[in-house]
């Protein structure tokens, strides 16, 4: 089932969900179909900015309670989690407000937060700010995508739709797998520069 179905049939529902444990693409998506007047804007934003922000107070709430468990534990070993809690070291309240727009860092970020000191309100507050931004942005973003490619091409059929969101979706996903490729290769020169 792809992601415009499940839009088109759960609605403001999958947009919640889905923000939550996908992520953008979702969003977007759930942008375009605001744009064909299928799902109002401010719901789909709305519905992003709550999915995006329960998902993290979860992640937080992980960390937090459950830093000695198994799962937790395996979680803090990988390059990432060093990487948000040198970051959130840093600058603490800057990192917060960002770390889910940082590529590989949006997932385990919360629960690396929720390891540390860092207080729960001033987590709640900083989370649902970032949440806010990023919700609308994403959001906008598919439905200004929308509007682009009416412009260009003119008013489109739902089945063109379809086919323009799937092509967005595919280019994407590619563009995410070769920032992912990269940023894979870059760790893996320093840990092959060590070993030689």
């Amino acid at each position: 089932m792809t992601i415009e179905v499940l839009i088109a049939r759960y609605g403001l529902a999958a947009i919640l969900v889905g923000a939550g444990v996908e992520g953008e693409t979702v969003v977007i998506a759930g942008g375009l179909v605001a744009h064909r007047g299928l799902l109002p804007f401010w719901g789909v934003a709305i519905a992003a900015v709550m999915g995006s922000f329960i998902a993290d107070q979860l992640f937080f709430a992980i960390g937090r309670y459950f830093r000695g468990s198994a799962r937790v534990r395996k979680i803090s070993v990988k390059p990432a989690f060093a990487a948000a809690l040198g970051a959130l070291e840093r600058h603490p309240t800057r990192f917060i407000l960002a770390f889910r727009f940082i590529y590989g860092l949006r997932t385990i970020s919360p629960i690396a937060i929720g390891t540390t000191r860092v207080h729960t309100r001033k987590f709640v507050i900083l989370n649902a700010l970032s949440a806010a931004v990023w919700g609308v942005v994403f959001s906008s973003i598919g439905y200004l995508f929308g509007n682009a490619v009416e412009r260009a091409f003119g008013r489109l059929t739902s089945s063109h739709m379809l086919i323009a969101v799937g092509v967005v979706l595919v280019g994407g996903f590619a563009v995410v797998q070769g920032v992912r490729w990269v940023i894979h290769r870059r760790q893996a020169r320093p840990a092959e520069t060590a070993r030689s």
